[in-house]
């Protein structure tokens, strides 16, 4: 199983039958496979990684730093869940360190994510305090390179 998580985190998009050759099992085991990891939540969405730069469309990414105060018998996940629930945010997580929570959240612009800095987020009564860090370029994301060429380090064979 662990083997079908590793290529499907890799790529989405192939299939069963492709799996099925790589890891030389037949195809309904792969499918019976995938469909219990799904079942389980372990599986818990497909994705697509999108270069929004060459697009038309805005879009500003921000990490927020978020100190906040824990709630008596529920920890940090009763506020990271008011936070995630919102549509800007993108991803919450706990973290260790000199903050308590990384919120990455996504706007039409600089202005839209201040505003839901500010009207939203640090309001909440846990917050004690934040800070914004803008993504300026994206050299990386979740193993795909973004701009440049990966070094082709195969060697030329002359017969």
């Amino acid at each position: 199983m662990e083997e079908i998580l590793e290529i499907l985190e890799k790529n989405s998009k192939i299939s069963a039958e492709q799996i099925a050759v790589m890891l030389n099992k037949s195809v309904e085991e792969v499918e019976a496979a995938i469909k219990k990891l799904e079942e389980e939540n372990i599986i818990l969405g497909y994705s697509t990684m999108i270069n929004w730069e060459k697009t038309d469309r805005e879009l500003v990414t921000a990490l927020i730093e978020v100190k906040v105060t824990p709630q008596r018998g529920e920890g940090f996940d009763k506020v990271a869940e008011r936070i995630y629930r919102y549509p800007q945010v993108k991803a919450c997580y706990l973290m260790s360190g000199g903050f308590d929570l990384t919120v990455i959240v996504e706007g039409r612009n600089i202005k839209e994510v201040a505003m839901f800095v500010a009207e939203k987020l640090a309001p909440l009564e846990s917050v004690m305090s934040t800070s914004t860090h803008f993504v300026l370029k994206r050299y990386k994301d979740k193993d795909v390179i973004f701009e440049g060429k990966e070094k082709d380090d195969r060697e030329a064979i002359v017969l």
